[in-house]
C-alpha cells in the first residue's frame, strides 16, 4: 500500500541517499584527483601517503555509487545495487593503484587482480540487475 505519507518518507530517504551520494563521491574524487589537497585541507594526520589517500577516495567513491544506485533505483534488488556500487568502488581501487604505480607495492600482481575484482563485481550486478527486473 503506498501511502502519501510512505511517499513522503520515500523521497526524504531518497534526497538524503541522494546528498550523501555526491558528498562521497565528490570527496572520493577529490582524494583520488588532488590527495595532497585533500591531505591538506580534510586529514592532516601525517605522515601523508598518496596511496593510503587514493584508496581511500576509491571507497567513498565505492560508497556514494552505492546509495546513488539505490536513490535512483529504488525498487531494483539490493544485491543488484551493492554488487554495483561496489564494482564501481573496485575499478576506482584499481585506478587508484594504477596512478600510484611507482609507489611501491606489487603493481603486477595488484592492478590485475583489483581489476579482475572489479569486473567480476560489475558483470555479476549487471547480470542480477537484469534477473531482478520485474516482467510485464
Amino acid at each position: 500500500m503506498d501511502t502519501t505519507a510512505s511517499r513522503g518518507v520515500n523521497r526524504k530517504t531518497r534526497v538524503v541517499a541522494v546528498a550523501a551520494g555526491i558528498v562521497f563521491v565528490g570527496g572520493g574524487l577529490w582524494a583520488m584527483a588532488a590527495p595532497e589537497s585533500f591531505f591538506d585541507v580534510l586529514g592532516p594526520f601525517p605522515p601523508y601517503n598518496q596511496h593510503f589517500i587514493q584508496d581511500v577516495g576509491a571507497f567513498q567513491i565505492g560508497l556514494g555509487a552505492v546509495l546513488l544506485i539505490a536513490a535512483f533505483a529504488p525498487h531494483a534488488d539490493v544485491l543488484a545495487a551493492a554488487l554495483l556500487g561496489v564494482g564501481v568502488g573496485s575499478v576506482a581501487h584499481a585506478v587508484s593503484h594504477v596512478l600510484g604505480i611507482d609507489l611501491g607495492g606489487r603493481p603486477e600482481l595488484d592492478i590485475p587482480a583489483l581489476t579482475a575484482l572489479a569486473v567480476v563485481l560489475l558483470l555479476t550486478g549487471v547480470v542480477r540487475w537484469r534477473s531482478s527486473r520485474p516482467t510485464s
